[in-house]
């Protein structure tokens, strides 16, 4: 099984490299530490299975998915996070990943995790699969930062986190109106009133 890794911490991608090869036929056949290198290594071969970072610097691993999914439909992809799985394995799911693992798990657990994505399963804890659960019989309307696009997600938590507008928009490749717009819309969809409020909310949630 030819494997690609793309994470932005060179030791991280040693420590699946190891990981990975203990299993007979399993190679880490590339790497990437952005999205650009790889959505480029991606056009010019086939892998088995992608093991993607949920943040990888300058743009969201959710918002790389995105676009590994759209040019790569059939390619599985785990995600791989260092956050809690509550707050971003779902929205991994609904990117298009199978699968996701915390970056603490045991190695034989992302092993097994890859196993599952390359055979077109899912690989979820117990925890999220009680969250869809959840959601299928009360929806997410009651819980206020699912609400948000993944991309007024990655504001808000950057907002969460004490960035200014004009930090964020640097991150993210946004103008500052942009980003501006974005906070808006997600005080209008929250309810949360300033960024005191967002920090807070953050904070409750375990999103920060």
């Amino acid at each position: 099984m030819n494997i690609i890794i793309a994470d932005d911490h060179a030791i991280v991608r040693r420590g699946l490299q190891q990981i990975i090869t203990s299993r007979r036929g399993w190679t880490v056949a590339a790497e990437a530490s952005n999205a650009d290198e790889l959505l480029s290594v991606l056009r010019s071969r086939t892998f088995d299975v992608l093991v993607l970072d949920v943040s990888l610097e300058g743009r969201s691993g959710v918002d790389v998915l995105s676009s590994v999914h759209a040019e790569h439909p059939r390619l599985p992809v785990l995600m791989l996070s260092m956050y809690p799985e509550e707050q971003y394995a779902l929205r991994c799911l609904r990117a298009g990943a199978l699968g996701y693992v915390q970056k603490d798990a045991e190695p034989l657990d992302i092993l097994t995790a890859i196993d599952k994505v390359a055979a077109g399963r899912m690989h979820v804890s117990n925890g999220v699969l009680e969250q869809m659960k959840s959601e299928l019989v009360r929806g997410t309307a009651e819980i206020p930062h699912e609400r948000l696009s993944k991309r007024e997600f990655e504001v808000f938590r950057s907002l969460a986190s004490g960035k200014s507008v004009r930090e964020i928009a640097e991150t993210l490749n946004l103008s500052p109106k942009t980003v501006s717009t974005y906070r808006t819309r997600i005080l209008e969809k929250t309810g949360l009133r300033t960024n005191a409020d967002i920090v807070t909310y953050a904070i409750r949630n375990g999103i920060i």
